[in-house]
């Protein structure tokens, strides 16, 4: 057509847009105490990821010239930059979002106390809890004494102390105290009034008896500053297929734990000497993200600010069994008759675990074959897996030993499954498994029958209670034998007859996910030359794959209905003097996480409808299996849709994307009732009462 090549925007300044839409909620006073402090926490781990992984690939482009300069396509130094300046103007805003969450505890009587701010009463119990719960979990290092520089363990939090004499100022020495978040609670209630809650923080514990751990070296000033840092945590592995991808992911994880420093956030009060100290020791520069905050780090904890001192604060509704799947019944029978689509978190994850129980005790059934991505610490999946090879059944489990932050788990879990007789696939060494698929065997009178699943999140019990994800339940023989052959593709990747190309009805990745989905609206493009009806509607985590965005542009060039939920990153720009009609882009950040890939097409009057596990994004095409999923059943299709348009009528939670990163949320008129289509999505979804 010769249409001039349009801009995408900056991924990495997207993905800071996104994580603003975090810090607004947290932000909104609309919402309850304990859910803004949740929301601190999220964006704090969210930024924290961010600065391990993607600030630190970014670091490793720099150091490799002009060659990543082709694979970014921006200038990394130019990138890092950009990041730096917007992240110190998000951590002045998390600070001041964070103090006035503090201030709002106090209007409901909840105080979180420093040392300073203790009666008699509660200094006695802090320095009791001390002595019988902390003093043996802390190690003071006295870093001026140590020739090299201990490791900083990413993850943790450090008190760094100053220790001094007041007689004589020049005279003093620096001590690091690593904060033992991990086997003790970050929170600890104190002794308070009948009306009160009053809460101290570990490091406050900690600080309260600095002059008794020093006790011996006879100063009489002690004061400590909160520093944490951030290291790349990316894993190099070997892709060779014939490496031993066990050791290399050991290695991995260790390595991980001495990783370059892309971040060093510290207490804004520190004093200056101990500052200067620490970052000549620690061997930064001013490019390595120095950021000063406030008092307190790694909110990431206030994800889990216990909740029962709140009076006014109820929990989530509980999730609800499907209507069809209400035990007793036997699942597979209902599948034989009907497909189910299971809506999380509205929809309970209980009724995966009932067909998995069911199949492990069925004498018909042969065998299960299931993707393993991220599990629950204590997975009721595994469970019902090893009470199947127990009784018999061939259990096959494809475990993704490079799902981030979860290598350890997985690695226990693969362990453990083949203990119990099962085969563990460990995937494909040059590429992540992160498609979300199983399949059940069953041999009935010499007749096979496959049942199985196919979701757009992980199979944890856990996160399934606040990620919105859709999950098809199926016996559809043209579904199934697709699962059966990415299975076999897994399992025998090396046999022409288990390629992904003869997958018939799913898209896959890296075969043909990215073409299929571009034929699609190709198909719309074409429609709307020819003055019909095209829309395209698209729901995604992330946006970022530039082929497919620019053919989304070419749409909307042709008059084509374009609709993006997008929960995360967008690089896609809404508004173009050559968009016959403009894009329409939302992202609603609310209670629930939106996790779930959908895609929707009008062809011409008969949508097609899809679930998927990938993102569009390169790696989910080009770099990982994946997996989307035809929505055949006429009534599912529709509950899909309704969905997606529930979730374009918010009007509560929704922000427009727009050219400029900046988050507006979506305007209500005065005349239009609120929507809030997390509340509405739940009341559509409960089963209708029959009179």
């Amino acid at each position: 057509m010769g249409k001039k090549t349009l801009k995408v925007l900056w991924r990495d300044l997207a993905w800071l847009s996104f994580n603003e839409r975090v810090m607004q909620e947290a932000k909104d006073n609309t919402n309850h105490p304990f859910d803004r402090l949740r929301f601190l926490g999220i964006f704090s781990n969210n930024q924290d990821e961010f600065f391990r992984v993607r600030v630190a690939t970014l670091n490793r482009m720099v150091s490799l010239g002009k060659a990543a300069k082709k694979q970014l396509e921006e200038d990394p130094e130019l990138v890092l930059k950009a990041i730096q300046e917007r992240a110190v103007v998000q951590q002045l805003v998390f600070d001041r979002a964070c103090s006035q969450v503090i201030r709002d505890l106090k209007r409901k009587n909840i105080f979180i106390k420093n040392e300073k701010q203790l009666n008699e009463r509660q200094s006695r119990f802090v320095r009791r809890y001390f002595e019988e719960k902390v003093r043996t979990q802390i190690v003071p290092l006295m870093i001026e004494s140590i020739q090299d520089m201990p490791l900083l363990h990413d993850k943790s939090i450090y008190l760094a102390c100053v220790l001094a004499r007041n007689a004589c100022p020049a005279m003093r020495r620096f001590s690091l105290i690593e904060i033992p978040a991990g086997s003790l609670p970050r929170f600890v209630s104190l002794p308070s009034g009948k009306n009160t809650r009053d809460i101290i923080l570990l490091e406050d514990i900690i600080r309260l008896n600095l002059p008794q751990i020093f006790s011996a070296m006879n100063f009489d000033r002690h004061e400590g500053y909160i520093v944490k840092v951030t290291r790349d945590a990316e894993l190099d592995l070997d892709n060779d297929i014939n490496a031993n991808i066990i050791e290399a992911l050991e290695n991995g994880i260790k390595n991980r734990k001495k990783g370059k420093t892309t971040r060093f956030v510290y207490d804004r009060n520190i004093d200056p000497h101990l500052l200067d100290y620490l970052v000549k020791r620690l061997h930064l520069t001013k490019r390595d993200n120095l950021i000063a905050g406030g008092r307190i780090h790694n909110f990431k904890d206030f994800m889990n600010f216990p909740s029962k001192v709140f009076k006014d604060w109820h929990l989530r509704p509980s999730p609800f069994i499907h209507p069809e799947l209400v035990q007793p019944c036997r699942i597979m029978d209902v599948l034989d008759r009907k497909d189910i689509m299971l809506h999380f978190p509205y929809h309970s994850f209980d009724s995966l675990i009932d067909l998995l129980r069911e199949a492990a005790i069925d004498p018909f059934v042969q065998s299960i074959s299931i993707t393993c991505y991220r599990l629950a610490k204590d997975s009721k999946i595994i469970n019902a897996l090893i009470n199947a090879a127990r009784n018999g059944k061939k259990v096959t489990a494809v475990i993704e030993l490079r799902a981030r932050f979860d290598e350890k788990a997985n690695l226990a879990w693969k362990t453990l499954l083949e203990e119990e007789g099962a085969k563990v696939i460990l995937g494909r060494p040059d590429m992540k498994v992160h498609a979300k698929l199983c399949v059940i065997e069953k041999v009935v009178n010499n007749k096979r029958k496959g049942y199985g699943f196919v979701s757009t999140g992980n199979f944890n019990e856990n996160t399934a209670r606040y990620y919105g994800d859709h999950c098809l339940l199926t016996s559809k023989r043209k579904i199934i034998s697709d699962i059966r052959r990415i299975f076999n593709h897994l399992e025998f990747p090396n046999r022409k007859s288990a390629s992904l190309r003869h997958c018939k009805s799913l898209p896959v990745s890296p075969y043909n996910m990215r073409e299929y989905f571009m034929k699609c609206m190709d198909e719309e493009i074409h429609a709307a030359r020819n003055k019909k009806h095209a829309e395209i509607k698209i729901k995604l985590n992330n946006l970022v794959d530039r082929q497919l965005i620019e053919k989304i542009y070419e749409a909307a060039q042709e008059g084509v209905k374009v609709n993006l939920i997008i929960r995360g990153i967008c690089c896609a720009i809404t508004h173009h003097p050559s968009f016959k009609t403009p894009i329409r882009g939302i992202s609603i950040i609310d209670e629930y996480l939106e996790h779930a890939r959908v895609c929707i097409f009008h062809n011409q009057g008969l949508p097609k409808v899809f679930i998927s596990s990938a993102d569009w994004m390169v790696r989910n095409m080009d770099y990982r299996v994946e997996a989307a999923c035809p929505v055949f059943d006429k009534k599912l299709k529709q509950e899909l849709i309704d969905i997606f348009d529930i979730q374009l009528s918010e009007n509560v939670k929704a922000r427009i994307l727009n050219n400029s990163y900046k988050n507006i949320y979506v305007k209500r008129p005065d005349h239009e009732a609120q929507i809030r289509s997390q509340v509405a999505i739940r009341q559509y979804l409960l089963p209708k009462k029959t009179s």
